[in-house]
């Protein structure tokens, strides 16, 4: 026999193997069909859970058999299934990320059209319960942030910027009018701003 018969030989034989795997596969999940019905109806078992079964069965036997195929004509599986695994795990973290944007851009449209709070409100985050939260004055609402002003007892101000969707996590309290500790910071700060102007002034 010629080498080029011997080779053409070759690879007929791996390709009628590779497509007997897929003919074996095809009647496999047949049986696999026949046998889940038939078990459902003798043992009354719920048809969601039938369907599952078979389902979960027919992927295991196909994903088994395409990497028989693959390695029968020539392609490794453990390449496959490392590209595969690379593929999944970068479209999961883009899935992710690209989830948290458009969660917080569809909660800023949710703030702005059912206003559980408004600009200029005072409002308090709260972690569980009654258990003490974020809280500030709301100074902007933009597509990912809700930003909040804190006033602290000694005088100093900060902001916070809060993910839209921590609204729609959490319990929010909010005031009709300012808060105590607000207007209590706000004074203290407003009275060691004028003891401050006094020393400067003598």
């Amino acid at each position: 026999m010629s080498p080029m018969l011997a080779q053409a030989t070759y690879i007929a034989t791996k390709i009628g193997e590779a497509f007997a795997i897929l003919a074996v596969a095809w009647l496999l999940t047949t049986l696999l069909r026949q046998l889940v019905r038939r078990m459902s109806t003798r043992y009354d078992i719920a048809p969601a859970f039938a369907l599952g079964l078979r389902r979960g069965l027919s992927t295991v036997i196909y994903i088994t058999a395409l990497l028989m195929f693959l390695n029968r004509v020539g392609i490794s599986g453990s390449v496959v299934w490392t590209t595969l695994t690379g593929f999944v795990a970068v479209g999961a973290v883009a899935f992710f990320a690209a989830w948290s944007v458009l969660s917080n851009i569809f909660c800023a449209f949710l703030i702005l059209t059912t206003r559980p709070f408004r600009l200029y409100d005072y409002i308090e985050v709260l972690e569980n319960g009654d258990k003490p939260g974020l809280k500030g004055r709301v100074v902007d609402i933009n597509f990912v942030y809700t930003t909040l002003q804190e006033t602290h007892a000694n005088g100093d101000d900060t902001v916070l910027q809060v993910p839209n969707s921590q609204f729609f996590q959490r319990t929010t309290r909010r005031w009709r009018h300012e808060p105590e500790w607000s207007r209590v910071a706000r004074e203290l700060k407003t009275a060691e701003g004028a003891e401050w102007q006094d020393a400067g002034g003598r």
